[in-house]
């Protein structure tokens, strides 16, 4: 079956072709490299891992709760569409639900892999090529992941929102070589790991809390590559160069703040638009939603050294403000813990099945049930 007969709305032509610009750089000091930055590349290395055997694929999902997602959480609800809705249309309302963020997901993490690729080819020092080309690596296999949990799992697709293209458009255009970190490391990567662990905590279901907390695990070492980099970039440059990184930032906040609405899911269930914008914009749960989603990007702007007053006025504007001192470093760490805690307690577990096979086995063979 091809992936297009799963989605739920045509997602326009099968290819996107985005016009590249800038210079290919190629370094030829292979000697002269940033000890902190080797150091994530060692670990890059280290940490690769497969998505087919690592995640228990065997876990059974239900599609029309995929999440144990709450009545409350969905933006019809105590609205006059809630109260025509079956428990089986409640139940598709979350299997799409489910099936556009993930979506949103999948899409991004290809623009992730496209984004780390651009990164080897452009950047200038060969240290963060190689860094990127680890990224790279993980990015295919987010994509590979979320792809066959929608295919297998869920069963239906979503194509990519427009915010999200227009951003990752912007982002590939740009010839700057610093966009493509800028753009993918800090504005999209930095709002997935929020949307990702928002749902990795509140989530009772085995498998998608796997996947998320490993994916994780991963993207915590994207975004420090990215601060990395930037900081010791932005240090060099002219006011107007950081201008205009900050007008960059402001808009791209704006365009992943939009995104987050899930219109074309109350679209597909017969709500004329404006009615539906109305009603995801008056979700307290999403308010609630889309302010936690800038936990990571905050900070790491103002990390980076992109703090002026423009850019300070629209997260106040955007009510996030306040997430500027969050510790980028501290929920990063937590991060690694919570993958590592999940490795630990699902190979105890097998480890304790394999032990009482062993044991009836010699039973069995011994005779001692006869």
């Amino acid at each position: 079956m091809s992936t297009f007969d799963l989605y739920a709305m045509d997602p326009g032509q099968p290819l996107w072709p985005v016009p590249a610009t800038g210079a290919a750089r190629f370094s030829w000091e292979y000697d002269d490299a940033r000890d902190r930055l080797l150091a994530l590349y060692q670990k890059g290395k280290d940490k690769q891992w497969d998505g087919r055997t690592r995640i228990d694929w065997d876990l059974e999902v239900d599609p029309y709760d995929p999440l144990g997602t709450p009545d409350e959480a969905l933006s019809l609800y105590g609205t006059r569409h809630w109260a025509k809705l079956s428990e089986r249309d409640k139940g598709e309302l979350r299997r799409h639900y489910a099936s556009w963020q993930f979506s949103q997901f999948l899409h991004g993490e290809q623009g992730a892999m496209i984004c780390a690729a651009r990164i080897v080819e452009s950047v200038p020092d060969l240290d963060a090529k190689f860094y990127s080309a680890t990224q790279t690596m993980d990015e295919a296999r987010h994509a590979e992941i979320y792809a066959r949990f929608l295919q297998e799992k869920i069963g239906m697709l979503y194509p990519i929102n427009d915010n999200l293209q227009s951003l990752l458009g912007d982002t590939l255009r740009d010839s700057r070589w610093d966009m493509p970190y800028l753009g993918m490391q800090v504005l999209i990567e930095g709002l997935a790991l929020a949307a990702f662990g928002m749902i990795r905590d509140t989530t009772d279901k085995p498998l998608p809390k796997q996947i998320l907390a490993y994916v994780m695990q991963d993207e915590a070492r994207h975004v420090a590559f990215g601060r990395m980099a930037l900081r010791d970039y932005y240090q060099q440059l002219t006011d107007a160069g950081l201008r205009e990184r900050e007008e960059f930032v402001i808009e791209g906040c704006y365009l992943m703040r939009d995104r987050l609405r899930g219109v074309e899911v109350l679209e597909n269930f017969g709500v004329p638009r404006a009615e539906a914008e109305q009603y995801s914009e008056g979700s307290e749960f999403l308010a609630l939603f889309r302010k936690l989603l800038f936990s990571r990007i905050v900070p790491c702007v103002k990390d980076i050294g992109l703090w002026g007053k423009r850019l300070q006025q629209a997260y106040v504007d955007m009510g996030v403000f306040e997430m500027g001192d969050s510790s980028l470093d501290l929920l990063m760490a937590q991060d690694e813990e919570i993958a590592e805690k999940l490795d630990a307690e699902r190979f105890a577990a097998e480890e304790r099945e394999r032990v009482t096979e062993v044991a009836e086995a010699i039973r069995a063979g011994s005779g001692e049930d006869s």
